[in-house]
């Protein structure tokens, strides 16, 4: 979709992961992640207690885990499933996720979801607890003292408490290990300013609704056929940093979707609730589904990374040609966008806007029409009617960015589509007796 504002200004070559990043490169990261942040629009029409601690969350991620997507996606997942479980505590309209509250009729709702965002938030971002704590201020000064504020202050200790004590164990802190490249074509190398690849073990992470074996990819194309030279060549001419077949608009598009994902696709979310006016309760289950199709994406999608161990189109293009019919040739290309140190296969960026994207679908249609912002290129706005549309720009950015290969995004987006509609299955409704 055009943008209503169209730049040639580049965005700074940020990169996607904050560990081990070099000093003068975390500069700019931060840097563009702070001018973004104070860029997105804050007049947020229909604003409810949910939408605003999701907003209070992604602004807290931006000097935190802001340049650490995997960790953002376990941080809302975590959130948001504490927040959905709070409110059915006080009226089970849709099934809990984690078990061990019991009812809390007549709680105050907006008590419960501050005091459950608050206790997620300080216990898993510590360093924003300033922030966090000036939000819950705030959101306790605007319910009037009494018996449903004390109650809804409780229930929602409880329920970040029962989900915070669910994720323990989980192999979260277990995911950053060492990693050694192997040797020979098609073999995932560090690519440039990297020396590491970032979070080998995240694909042993227990997801938080999915079986991952139901949701596998095939892997990376054989470095003799066909298809692949193609696909090579193909990222060698748009995804080049002078790329002279690369429009204007999809510079663009690659600049704008560079950002994290869980961030990006948190303020798409967060729009539609508020376009379609959700109550307290759907609200939450919306955000808690998109967070957990997120989550779990990047699980299997580290899964099948770190299986493969698959190149980056800028390893297989520097390549020279051999006898194994490696299609490379040009050790001077560079990427138009820097390379996130990962394997490519598949694109996990593509991954978790389709496996969003598909929740979104389920619960609002994709005819709803709607504007996005960025963080990474913060003076544009884009406008999408429908959530496939932003899902398959999406992943198209990264074969304009020049750091993935187009099967990479292909599979990407049949592996997030597998997700997005199982896990938008969860929470169902909750069934009323006649009693009730």
């Amino acid at each position: 979709m055009r943008s209503s504002c169209l730049t040639q200004a580049r965005s700074p070559r940020a990169t996607t992961f904050r560990h081990r990043l070099p000093p003068a490169l975390l500069a700019v990261a931060c840097v563009g992640a702070f001018v973004g942040h104070s860029a997105v629009a804050t007049d947020r029409p229909n604003e409810n207690a949910v939408t605003h601690w999701n907003v209070v969350a992604t602004n807290a991620f931006t000097p935190s885990q802001g340049t650490n997507p995997m960790a953002q996606s376990r941080t809302l997942a975590i959130l948001h499933a504490a927040i959905h479980d709070a409110l059915n505590a006080i009226e089970p309209r849709f099934q809990m996720y984690s078990l061990g509250l019991g009812r809390a009729t007549g709680a105050s709702a907006e008590a419960a979801i501050a005091a459950a965002a608050r206790d997620v938030l300080v216990t898993l971002l510590p360093e924003q607890a300033a922030l966090v704590e000036n939000e819950y201020a705030q959101a306790l000064a605007a319910i009037p003292d009494g018996p449903a504020k004390s109650a809804g202050v409780a229930l929602g200790h409880t329920s970040a408490r029962v989900n915070i004590t669910r994720r323990q164990g989980d192999a979260a802190d277990k995911a950053a290990q060492p990693y050694l490249p192997r040797t020979g074509p098609g073999e995932y190398q560090f690519t440039p300013p990297f020396d590491f690849a970032a979070q080998p073990g995240w694909g042993q992470v227990t997801p938080f609704v999915i079986d991952i074996r139901q949701h596998s990819v095939d892997g990376p194309l054989d470095l003799s056929s066909a298809k692949y030279a193609r696909d090579v060549a193909q990222v060698k001419a748009i995804g080049h940093i002078n790329s002279a077949t690369r429009t204007r608009e999809q510079s663009e598009i690659a600049q704008f979707w560079y950002e994290d994902s869980p961030l990006g696709w948190n303020r798409i979310a967060n729009t539609a609730v508020r376009l379609r006016k959700l109550d307290l309760w759907s609200a939450a289950r919306a955000f808690a589904l998109v967070n957990f199709a997120m989550a779990d994406g990047f699980v299997a999608g580290f899964d099948a990374k770190y299986r493969f161990r698959f190149w980056r189109p800028e390893s297989a293009i520097r390549a020279a040609q051999s006898e194994h019919g490696v299609a490379g040739d040009d050790t001077n290309w560079r990427p138009f966008l820097i390379t996130p140190p990962v394997p490519d296969y598949p694109s996990t960026h593509t991954v978790l806007g389709w496996a969003a994207a598909e929740v979104l679908i389920e619960l609002f249609g994709d005819r709803m029409e709607y504007a996005a912002d960025s963080l990474t290129l913060p003076s544009v706005i884009r406008h999408y009617k429908g959530f496939s549309a932003a899902a398959e720009e999406n992943g198209q950015s990264r074969l304009y960015a020049g750091i993935h290969f187009s099967h990479a995004i292909r599979d990407g987006r049949r592996q997030g589509r597998s997700i997005g509609r199982a896990v938008a299955q969860a929470l169902g409704p909750v069934r009323r007796t006649l009693s009730e």
